[in-house]
């Protein structure tokens, strides 16, 4: 469980909120603990969520054009990177929920009025930022192993990508590649969109909280990381419909984990 081993640092106005310690018992709990907010709340929640699958059907609709279909998995698979973000009204319905105030669907919008709105809006670049430079390396990837060569059907690109020796090395070598982007969405990401919800504090100080968190807990994160990335390949399969449930959990669970991990 959390505890109070704390490792505190300074900026140049403020001192940096400590990090606590916290084990794999803390991930049971705030994984249980946003399935309760899910479940108190489900119908302000569906019109949120439900945008998700709606997205992520388009953005493969867009890319049924055959020279495009390198990037359906990586599109996908970018859930995972924008994820923080696309859930900052979860973390905000949460945090009205721990306050015992209203929390309806319309309070997930109160993000506008979040005391470091411009800070968030920053963050929310980056981690667009990072998004598409993903998708350009993912891309540069398929067309390293593939010069030249434009699918002509599915079936032709997914008897390429499977059973040729460059298809194996292209498999590995972008999943490595977007691995390390995920480690780096981590790092930067984890607490930080709830603590700009949570007080006013400039993106570089929630970015320094995260990644201290990271690193004062790196067998923890790592799970939740892992955690992550296993339940939004779950909710992916039947047609990114499952991403209605698992998103708003994952969000709400996020929110618990800034609370055990960011001292107040």
């Amino acid at each position: 469980m959390a505890n109070s081993d704390s490792v505190a640092g300074t900026g140049p106005t403020l001192v940096l909120p400590g990090i606590r310690k916290i084990g794999p018992a803390d991930l049971k709990e705030v994984l249980a603990k946003g399935l309760e907010d899910f479940k108190a709340k489900p119908s302000h929640i569906v019109l949120l969520v439900v945008l998700y699958p709606i997205v992520g059907l388009f953005l493969i609709r867009l890319s049924a054009g055959y020279d495009v279909l390198p990037l359906i998995f990586p599109l996908v698979a970018g859930f995972a990177l924008i994820g923080p973000l696309a859930a900052l009204g979860l973390y905000e319905l949460s945090r009205r929920m721990e306050e015992g105030i209203d929390a309806n669907w319309r309070h997930a919008f109160d993000i506008l009025h979040a005391p470091s709105l411009r800070a968030i809006v920053t963050l929310s670049i980056i981690m667009m930022a990072i998004y598409f430079a993903w998708l350009a390396a993912a891309l540069a990837i398929f067309e390293y192993f593939f010069p030249g060569w434009e699918p002509l059907a599915v079936s032709d690109f997914l008897l390429q990508v499977f059973t040729s020796p460059s298809g194996w090395r292209l498999i590995v070598v972008g999943c490595g590649v977007g691995f390390l982007f995920a480690v780096v969405v981590l790092a930067v990401s984890v607490v930080s969109f709830p603590m700009l919800l949570d007080r006013k504090v400039s993106a570089w100080t929630a970015i320094q909280t995260s990644i201290r968190a990271v690193a004062a807990n790196p067998v923890a994160m790592a799970m939740w990381g892992f955690i992550v990335a296993a339940l939004l390949f779950i909710g992916s399969l039947p047609f990114l419909f499952g991403l209605s449930v698992v998103m708003p959990v994952i969000g709400h669970a996020t929110w618990h984990l800034y609370r055990k991990v960011v001292e107040r």
